[in-house]
């Protein structure tokens, strides 16, 4: 039956047709893609804080299920029936919560919700430790199963929106991947606890193991994201003297600002953001220096490895990124920046390499 339900969603899933925007670059080979999806999501807080909550979550919160036929057996004295019962009770709670999933989401944010699903996670944990009765169980597994669908849709939701399309699919597998490996370590860890002390401690440490996770929301908040804000903002290929192929590079960027004494301290705070968001995209080496004859000239400077890298990198850049080139636009007394392109040639290198090529073909 379970195999028939995965049949169906795969034939809906055929049948959609998706509206795709599609690239005019060509695809990135697969070793590059990782490493970019990779680099995305170690330069951006919020991708970061969704995903670290989730690693955490799943860390504590599957003592719910990793340790419920214990208390179907040991707690309740019951067997597969009570079992049964049980996970009924969590699945109505997923399911009640999953219909006015969207009800809640307009009440509260992001961050309210995954708080309140942690602590009715704890609540549930701390309930099973202390009861013996089927009925009060099932009540508090509904609780948990509330809060165990509000808090994984919301993430996964977080981390969609965090996340350009271009990098969406491989920040969810990171995501994924480190939600599923807390699960893993948990499920292990609880159990430990359990045989080796007793079922009703471990269920009270994960409880307040699960408070704790709420409370991170004060180090690690989740921000709410507008779905516009990751839409590609669309870039025009520059004009150029040179013909380069592809694989020309490495290119090096030059962007000149003319910024007033006054506009400095804000002027370096944008920077300093504009940098991440550079950085994230496949700038390389990026750097910002002052001229020492005329102070109020800076420059920022970055280098791609190829002209294609840089044409990629500013095809990834979104409507969201883009705002901080007007909020530069303005501090730089409305005139727009000046961006230089060149190329890095080497003097001595790419005569050997030639004449050593000439010489192979003639041998």
């Amino acid at each position: 039956m379970a195999t028939l339900t995965y049949v169906a969603l795969l034939w809906t899933i055929g049948r959609r047709k998706w509206d795709v925007r599609a690239s005019p670059l060509p695809r990135e080979p697969l070793t590059t893609a990782i490493h970019d999806g990779a680099r995305f999501t170690a330069l951006s807080a919020e991708i970061k804080a969704a995903i670290a909550r989730g690693a955490l979550f799943g860390l504590t919160s599957i003592s719910i299920l990793a340790l419920l036929p214990l208390v179907a057996r040991n707690q309740l004295g019951g067997g597969p029936i009570v079992y049964g019962v049980l996970m009924a009770g969590f699945g109505t709670g997923a399911l009640c919560v999953g219909i006015c999933n969207n009800v809640l989401r307009r009440s509260l944010s992001q961050e309210r919700l995954t708080t309140l699903a942690c602590i009715a996670c704890a609540a549930c944990c701390l309930s099973l430790a202390l009861t013996s009765s089927v009925v009060v169980a099932a009540i508090a597994l509904a609780l948990g199963g509330a809060g165990w669908v509000v808090t994984w849709t919301g993430l996964d939701v977080s981390v969609q929106l965090a996340s350009p399309r271009w990098v969406v699919g491989r920040t969810l597998s990171i995501h994924y991947a480190l939600s599923s490996g807390g699960i893993a370590a948990g499920s292990w860890l609880w159990g430990t606890v359990a045989e080796n002390y007793s079922l009703t401690l471990a269920l009270e440490v994960s409880a307040v193991a699960l408070v704790m996770v709420a409370a991170t929301g004060l180090l690690m908040p989740i921000r709410q994201w507008q779905d516009s804000d990751q839409d590609p903002f669309g870039f025009e290929t520059p004009q150029l003297a040179l013909d380069l192929k592809p694989r020309s590079g490495p290119i090096v960027v030059k962007i000149e600002y003319s910024i007033p004494e006054a506009n400095v301290e804000a002027f370096l705070d944008r920077m300093q953001e504009r940098r991440r968001v550079q950085s994230r995209v496949g700038a390389r080496h990026w750097n910002l220096q002052r001229d020492l004859q005329d102070p109020s000239l800076w420059t920022e400077t970055f280098r791609a490895p190829t002209w294609m890298d840089y044409l990629r990198l500013n095809h990834r850049l979104t409507t969201a990124d883009k705002e901080l080139d007007q909020h530069l636009f303005e501090l730089n007394m409305g005139i727009a920046p000046r961006t230089k392109l060149s190329i890095e040639r080497p003097t001595g290198a790419t005569r050997k390499r030639d004449q050593s090529t000439r010489f192979f073909f003639r041998l």
